[in-house]
């Protein structure tokens, strides 16, 4: 998925006092356990490191394609997250036998996903899906992902190009 937009892709750095981009800082929520350098599947935490943005999808049964590189989610597209699943940390088709994620949600929370490379190689348990998505509320956690209110990730979407690199302190 990953798209070829510019030369130089712009970084951002998630600081305690949120998600610093271009020179502003927006508000954003992490994992319900915090920030660990040591990432496993299901322990509720946001990895530190360098993410590295490798694409987007989008409702567009929802919204307007927010960039021209976004790749639309339909009905049936899947993210597996189970560890005995050799598609682990890959988007996946319905009907799919191992445990897997909704892309198409009811709530409004993945309207707008931002992919990283988290994981890209889907070694079992060391985590699935660190996306940048829509939050539920401020201060309300994700399982490890970075959420964004609403209108500030509509913003950012089409800037956060692939290659864009995230810094998590």
């Amino acid at each position: 998925m990953i798209g070829k937009v510019g030369r130089d892709p712009p970084y951002a750095t998630l600081t305690p006092t949120g998600l610093r981009f271009r020179g502003r800082v927006y508000p954003c929520t992490i994992g319900r356990a915090g920030l660990t350098f040591d990432k496993r599947e299901g322990d509720g935490a946001t990895p530190r490191g360098v993410l590295t943005v490798t694409g987007m999808l989008y409702r567009p049964d929802r919204i307007p394609r927010p960039a021209p590189w976004a790749m639309p989610i339909r009905p049936g597209d899947l993210w597996s997250d189970d560890t005995a699943d050799p598609r682990y940390n890959r988007p996946v088709r319905i009907p799919h036998p191992f445990g897997h994620e909704s892309l198409r949600r009811a709530d409004p929370l993945y309207d707008i996903v931002i992919l990283t490379d988290w994981n890209a190689t889907g070694a079992p348990g060391r985590g699935s899906a660190i996306f940048l998505h829509q939050w539920r509320r401020p201060g309300y956690p994700t399982a490890g992902c970075i959420a964004l209110p609403r209108a500030v990730l509509h913003r950012l979407a089409p800037d956060l190009v692939p290659g864009t690199r995230i810094v998590v302190l």
